[in-house]
């Protein structure tokens, strides 16, 4: 008997069909490449491509895959947990942010100094009403007629409250009359205010300035209530000369004319001329009476805080004359019989 060919090892006889081979049976090689076996072993296997060795780790044909696990279920949805509400600490940390950058701190500034000028104006428009209210009374009071009045624009109300120095106040009447005297107008202004009480004065008035316009139709209501039954026939029809600074009234019964002077600090109406002047008696009315009644008339003219005449002139329709006063005292209660003041 003899030995088969070839070595006794030969890998070949152990891939055959039927042929276990030893337990000792060299593996697959893990990197490519062919085997050391026969070079024609790739191709006695069905199955695999020639000259490609089996990837590790490489999935099977028989082996079942594990299920495809699906995700864990969001808070709030059904069968997860329950949503919590969650903290964003960087919202505190923006807003202080915001707040601090230049724009919002303008903004922040414009806003306060909006606030404190609107106060401001409120507090001004008060204040302002209330002592232009106290002036027009105080106005009305003394010349019997409604009186309006009002500060200059600057400085604030306010401002000169504080100080107790007013700078500049106009007061003017509806020209109704001045106490007795019919038609007639006072447009006045007052300048340098200060307050300071004393015995005798509740302060001083550095500058008045005073106009008074008298009408034509108001000289002949006056002329026509201060001589009680004559005047009624005397004031019937009214002109003003302008050239010799003259009103001549004429009437029914005779005609009057009457100068506009100044006399004791206010206006006086002279009489030049009085023609067939006879009352409801039958009795001559006199110049001289007719003076008398007049002049009694117009001594209720004189206008308070030493305020004097310095100018009259005659117009076309009016009469017009100028008051002025210096450095004038503000009475007090004790030192005046004058209730108009105590408002002020």
């Amino acid at each position: 008997m003899t030995n088969p060919q070839g070595p006794p090892n030969d890998p070949t006889a152990w891939g055959r069909a039927g042929n276990p081979g030893p337990s000792n049976q060299p593996t697959e090689r893990i990197r490519g490449g062919q085997s050391p076996a026969s070079p024609h072993s790739d191709a006695t296997q069905p199955g695999r491509l020639p000259g490609r060795t089996e990837q590790f780790g490489a999935p099977r044909a028989n082996v079942q895959q594990p299920p495809h696990a699906s995700p864990p279920p969001r808070p709030g949805q059904p069968g997860g947990p329950l949503a919590t509400p969650t903290e964003e600490p960087a919202a505190p940390n923006k807003k202080k942010r915001n707040l601090r950058s230049p724009l919002s701190l303008f903004l922040v500034l414009i806003t306060v100094l909006a606030l404190l000028v609107g106060g401001l104006i409120v507090a001004e428009l008060i204040v302002r009403g209330k002592a232009t209210d106290r002036i027009a009374q105080a106005a009305a009071c003394e010349t019997k007629d409604s009186a309006t009045a009002k500060f200059g624009v600057a400085p604030l109300v306010l401002w000169q409250l504080a100080t107790k120095h007013f700078t500049n106040i106009s007061v003017e009447t509806a020209g109704n009359q001045l106490r007795t005297a019919k038609g007639m107008k006072l447009q006045l202004n007052i300048n340098d205010i200060r307050l300071q009480d004393s015995a005798d004065s509740k302060g001083t008035i550095g500058l008045i300035d005073a106009t008074v316009t008298w009408t034509s139709a108001g000289i002949k209501d006056t002329v026509t209530n201060s001589i009680p039954m004559l005047g009624k026939y005397v004031a019937r029809d009214v002109k003003t000369h302008p050239n010799d600074g003259t009103v001549e009234m004429k009437g029914v019964v005779g005609d009057i004319v009457v100068k506009p002077t100044l006399a004791n600090g206010t206006i006086r109406l002279e009489v030049i001329t009085l023609n067939s002047v006879v009352n409801v008696f039958g009795t001559v009315v006199s110049k001289e009476d007719a003076q008398k009644k007049l002049d009694e008339y117009t001594s209720d003219l004189h206008l308070p805080l030493g305020i004097q005449a310095d100018n009259i002139s005659v117009t076309d329709a009016a009469v017009v004359a100028h008051f002025k006063a210096t450095n004038a005292n503000i009475p007090t209660s004790k030192s005046t019989q004058d209730d108009c003041f105590q408002s002020l």
